[in-house]
């Protein structure tokens, strides 16, 4: 196996003389203490390897001499001589020696050049560019640490790639140059193209345009004829119409004048009538005025009777409840009585029975007083023998039953505190659903004063600017009241109402039984006065329709939407939530129910009044309405509307009033629940949880100890009872028991059970007692509740007669004034019969009047019409003659010439003069020759086909006019430009098939260069790739180990950079950073050593590459190097660790001399002499399987 053999080194660096460096064996080991010139042989080697000057740590070559770093060098000249032994056992000589200021270079002691130099030692494998063979101090970390494009440009120099970079860049750049030509000849081909396009399209276009010409002419005198044709007929058919109307509105306005007369005298009759029914509505006015006054007390009066009539028949009827329920509780009574007379009776017989037993078992003990003898002594020898057992065991039971008591009185605390508890927390939830109330009550007041007081400043201003202009209101309302009588209710309003009235006849159409009609329209106020407080309450309902159910409400909505009519409100009867009525309101003084003041003939619409009205009241006066409001007796019992007569602004200040109160109060109620209420019941709760938490604890304290003591008095009493059945052995034999105590619980339990029963007779009779003498008291109670009420009806029944005559005499006032107001209004309705029949006619002839007068209108109208259109048609010719005259449309004519027709513009300041006149003379008298028209084109009746036909002529000339415009004049020269750009077209052709080869060329050429570049450094790559996982695990003897690298960019590698990660025995993934010291170390030294796989050198030299490993790495680094150097290289190490030199197989060591100048030393020693047993021991125990 190849090796270096020796160095000889001269005045270079630290060595003075001449000096002899090795034998180098296959591990070599050098060290040293620190500046001792170790690092100076690996500087040594680098520059008779041909390593730069610049890397062996010096500015100039003469600094290599010894002593010049001093200013003292010992020669002029300096010399490095390495001998190199082969395989074969041939010897090789590499020198380099510094002389004036120079390198030269000797091989096997003949002179050459640098370059012959450097290639006898890459025969050898050793390439100066890559290092391949060389690993200076710091370098093993930096290598791990490399940036990615670093590590590549790494690879370049070890693959040779790098030497491609100059050919590889020049053509790329030829490549783009090339394409960037091609694409610019393909631009300029394109464009030349286009310029030949446009060229042949001048030439068609030229062609076109006179074609376009001759066509627009064609089509055009065919619209003119067209245009001409129809308008002749239209003015023949216009001439005819109007002589027809004419006649028809002569005959109409005969008609008319007759019809007029009619109307004036049924109206002077009407007047007549209109102010007898005036006179008689008047007194029918004033009587029921007084009706209406006399009425409401008719009605008091009836209710108050009515109302004690009502209380009567209610105490009454308590009376007989009460009567019942006395009756029941006698019965009850007596039933109690018999029960307890029952139970005493059996008392008595049990104790009667109980004492013949008793005799009778004492008849037993006397026959047996001999047994009942030696029992005695018996039970007296068993106290005495177990006295002190039973007063332990009687303490313990007292203690036993304490505990028991004390542990069922905390149960019951536990109880009691976990019900205080739960009722505080219900007082906490009431309390925060209280506070939500007032604070969302608070809030509702809040946005209600704010909503009032702008309302009230509203009214005020409105107000005042309502008194301002009163006055002259008053007056311009008299006025326009008149005039509204003759001119009516505005257009759009009357047409909304006649809609509305129509869509609620026609639903009445479609359920006759089911719709009744609006709520105004089916009941009225019985008095005038009560007219504004009823319209303010109905509100939104006034207007509402009434039916029946809801399913008709459905259907009606239904319909309305069918019909796209205007929303509507519907009250269904039975789909209301009708509230009852209060009856105490109706005995509230100065003011009436609602309900009560609103009559309707339909009884069913009761229902309907009282949902709308509710408890709601009218007052006559507003300090009335205040005080039943705020402070009548009602206020705290019922929710009540109150209707006021006032004005609106004095009802929002009472509002503003009332709600800025409600709100202090509520703010107040919420402000005391918050600090005070809530803040004590949290604290009392948590009071009962700590001391539920103590009770918790007692309890179970108590019951571990009752348990215990139970076990305890449990062992007593069997020891206890052992005695005694040892004592009552024998006695127990005679009397045949089986132990003493069954015959003792025998007759204990008897008397047991006679206590029980005498204990459930006490309770029985207790119970009886307690239950007869509530009802008796309960039964006294019912019989004084009767004579109060027979007491109340007595006095009822007086009043009654009492209201009845107040009641008749009201009754007869009413019908005296209600028998009168009927003959006036038999009277009325005679007189407005009268009228509403004179109206009638008057309305009939004037229907007719206005049939007539329309009538008149239309053909007036008509009239103006056809005259209009006549004008219109005749102007239209005049203009179509003109524009063929000065467009020169060459149309035939049969009579006259288009020189006829005057230049000038007719307009409707023109139409009525002689000259217009004289000019549609002379045009009528022009005839056309219409035989070229088409007879498709005649033969068009409806004006729709006329006009359709129209738009369509009209289109074609206007998209011909526009293509005309739009197409540029031709161009003269179109042939002669086509042919010079088809010459230029096919140079441009020429030129880009050139450009293309030049690019084809170009491209064969980059990717023959890139071709190689990528084999050289993918060789490279895939097998340092290959090989640097397997020599990771072997460096860190474990196979779990990984590391693996990756490129950027995977097409052209070299391009981009390579990134090296490695993954440590037992640790997760992490980036290269944060690797420890000696994880980084191990890293860089398994892709040397996988670079060195690529590149084999014979021999490798590291410095001081141990630093950064700890004892374990160094052992597996140094064990994997032990193996390469037996196999595969040399390896000369420069190491500082003893862990680390002890297995070389020889060390070299270098120490200092000084005198003026420090200068190195050598030693050697062979280790090969001295076995490694503890070496081979260490790797037998590495090398175990995990």
């Amino acid at each position: 196996m190849s090796r270096l053999e020796v160095l000889f080194v001269e005045n270079f660096k630290s060595w003075r003389g001449r000096q002899v460096i090795g034998p180098f064996k296959r591990f070599t080991c050098i060290i040293g203490p620190n500046g001792s010139g170790k690092s100076n042989v690996m500087d040594a080697l680098s520059f008779v390897m041909g390593e730069k000057i610049a890397n062996l740590r010096v500015k100039n070559i003469q600094e290599l001499i010894h002593g010049a770093h001093i200013g003292k060098p010992v020669s002029s000249t300096a010399s490095v001589k390495i001998v190199y032994l082969e395989e074969s056992g041939e010897e090789k000589t590499f020198a380099r020696t510094i002389r004036g200021g120079c390198s030269e270079y000797s091989f096997n002691d003949n002179p050459m050049s640098r370059s012959a130099y450097i290639t006898e030692l890459e025969k050898i494998g050793i390439i100066v560019k890559a290092r391949n063979c060389l690993v200076f101090q710091g370098t093993v970390e930096s290598i791990s640490m490399k940036k990615p494009k670093e590590r590549t440009q790494f690879f370049e120099e070890i693959s040779t790639s790098g030497e491609l970079i100059g050919e590889y860049e020049e053509k790329k750049r030829k490549l783009h140059k090339a394409e960037e030509d091609a694409q610019f000849n393909f631009n300029k081909k394109k464009n030349v193209a286009a310029e030949r396009k446009h060229a042949k399209l001048e030439k068609e276009e030229a062609d076109r345009y006179q074609n376009l010409l001759e066509e627009l002419k064609i089509n055009k005198i065919q619209l003119q004829l067209f245009r001409l044709y129809h308008n002749e007929k239209k003015i023949n058919f216009l001439y005819t119409e109007l002589e027809r109307v004419n006649k028809n509105l002569s005959v109409t306005r005969e008609s008319l004048s007759h019809h007029e007369n009619i109307v004036k005298a049924k109206k002077k009759e009407h007047g007549m009538l209109s102010r007898q029914l005036q006179q008689t509505q008047k007194e029918l006015k004033s009587l029921e005025a007084l009706l209406n006054q006399k009425r409401p007390q008719y009605i008091k009066a009836k209710e108050n009777t009515s109302h004690h009539l009502k209380k009567l028949d209610m105490a009454k009827k308590s009376i007989k409840d009460s009567e019942k329920q006395c009756s029941k509780q006698e019965d009850d009574i007596k039933a109690l009585e018999t029960e307890l007379a029952d139970l005493d009776g059996a008392w008595r017989s049990f104790e009667k029975q109980i004492e013949e037993e008793m005799l009778h078992k004492g008849r037993d003990i006397e026959l047996e007083a001999g047994q009942l003898v030696q029992y005695k002594e018996l039970k007296e020898q068993v106290r005495k023998k177990v006295a002190i057992m039973t007063q332990q065991l009687e303490k313990l039971q007292w203690e036993q039953r304490s505990d028991e008591e004390r542990w069922a009185f905390e149960k019951r605390r536990h109880g009691e505190v976990q019900e205080n508890i739960k009722q505080i927390k219900e007082q906490i939830e009431d309390h925060k659903k209280r506070i939500e109330k007032l604070e969302e009550y608070t809030k509702t007041c809040t946005n209600c004063l704010k909503e009032k007081k702008e309302q009230e400043e509203n009214l005020v201003n409105e107000i005042e600017k309502t008194k301002s202009r009163m006055s002259e209101v008053n007056e311009e309302l008299n006025l326009i009241r008149s005039e509204l009588q003759n001119a009516g209710i505005d257009t759009h309003e009357g047409k909304r109402q006649q809609k509305r009235a129509e869509i609620l006849e026609h639903l009445k159409r479609l359920y006759p039984d089911s719709v009744f009609g609006r709520l105004l329209d089916l009941c009225h106020p019985i008095h005038k006065k009560y007219q504004l407080a009823v319209t303010k309450l109905f509100g939104r309902y006034m207007v509402a329709i009434v039916v029946a159910s809801e399913k008709v409400a459905k259907d009606c909505i239904r319909f309305l939407k069918e019909e796209r009519a205007e929303p509507e409100t519907f009250l269904a009867l039975d789909y209301l939530d009708i509230k009852p009525i209060n009856e105490r309101l109706r005995e509230i003084k100065g003011c009436k129910m609602m309900i009560d003041v609103i009559k309707t003939q339909f009884p069913q619409l009761k229902k309907v009044i009282q949902f709308v009205c509710g408890n709601g009241l009218v007052c006559e006066t507003l300090e009335e309405a205040r005080h039943i409001a705020f402070a009548g007796p009602e206020r705290r019992k019922d929710l009540m509307k109150i209707v006021r007569k006032e004005a609106d602004l004095k009802q929002i200040q009472a509002l503003i009033q009332g709600t800025t109160t409600r709100l202090k109060y509520a703010q107040s109620e919420l402000e005391i629940i918050k600090k005070k209420h809530l803040a004590a019941f949290y604290r009392e709760q948590s009071q009962l949880q700590s001391e539920l938490l103590n009770i918790e604890s007692q309890c179970a304290m108590l019951s571990e100890g009752i348990k215990e003591r139970q076990q305890r008095i449990k062992e007593f009493q069997r020891k206890i009872d052992k005695v005694e059945d040892d004592i009552f052995q024998h006695f127990c034999e005679e009397i045949g028991v089986e132990n003493i105590r069954e015959f003792e619980n025998k007759h204990i339990k008897q008397q047991q059970e006679a206590d029980q029963k005498r204990l459930e007779f006490e309770k029985q009779k207790t119970r009886l007692n307690i239950q007869l003498e509530y009802s008796r008291n309960h039964l006294k109670k019912k019989l004084n509740k009767i004579n109060t009420l027979k007491e109340t009806i007595e006095k009822g029944r007086e009043d009654t007669d009492h209201l009845k005559k107040v009641e008749e005499n009201c009754l007869k006032i009413v019908d005296e004034l209600m028998e009168k107001q009927q003959q006036l209004k038999d009277e009325f309705v005679t007189q407005n019969t009268n009228v509403e029949k004179v109206q009638a006619q008057i309305e009939e002839e004037r229907k007719k009047f206005l049939a007539i007068d329309r009538e008149v209108g239309k053909w007036q109208k008509e009239v103006v019409i056809l005259q209009s259109s006549l004008e219109q048609n005749r102007l239209e010719k005049h203009n179509m003659l003109l524009d063929c005259k000065v467009q020169d449309i060459e149309i035939v004519l049969l009579l006259g010439s288009l020189d006829d027709i005057i230049e000038v513009e007719l307009g409707t300041e023109a139409e009525g003069t002689q000259a217009t006149t004289d000019i549609y003379e002379k045009e009528a008298a022009i005839e056309v020759d219409y035989s070229s028209l088409r007879e498709d084109l005649k033969a068009l009746q409806s004006d729709k086909e006329i006009e359709a036909q129209l738009r369509l002529l009209l289109q074609q000339v206007a998209s011909q006019e526009d293509i005309l415009l739009k197409t540029a004049a031709p161009n003269l020269r179109a042939v002669e430009n086509l042919k010079t750009v088809r010459d230029k077209f096919q140079e441009s052709i020429d030129a880009f098939e050139a450009s293309r080869k030049e690019a084809r060329i170009c491209r064969q050429e980059f990717e023959q260069v890139k071709k190689r570049r990528y084999d050289l450094f993918n060789q490279c790559f895939e097998h340092i790739s290959i090989s640097i996982d397997q020599i990771y695990k072997k460096l860190c003897r474990n196979n779990s180990a990984q590391a693996f690298l990756s490129p950027e960019n995977p097409e052209e590698p070299y391009l981009e950079g390579i990134s090296y990660n490695c993954v440590a025995p037992g640790k997760r993934f992490m980036p290269m950073d944060n690797l420890s010291g000696g994880e980084k170390c191990v890293a860089a030294l398994a892709l040397l050593f996988a670079v060195h796989s690529f590149r084999p050198a014979p021999f490798f030299v590291l410095d001081e590459v141990d630093a950064a490993l700890d004892n374990t790495n160094i052992g597996k680094v140094s064990s994997y190097i032990k193996e390469q150097t037996q196999e595969q290289f040399q390896m000369i190490i420069i190491s500082l660790k003893e862990e680390f030199y002890s297995k070389a197989d020889a060390l070299i060591g270098i120490y200092p001399e000084h005198d003026d100048c420090m200068f190195s030393r050598v030693l050697t020693l062979d280790l090969s002499q001295y076995p490694d047993t503890e070496g081979r021991e260490s790797s037998r125990r590495q090398h175990k399987p995990h």
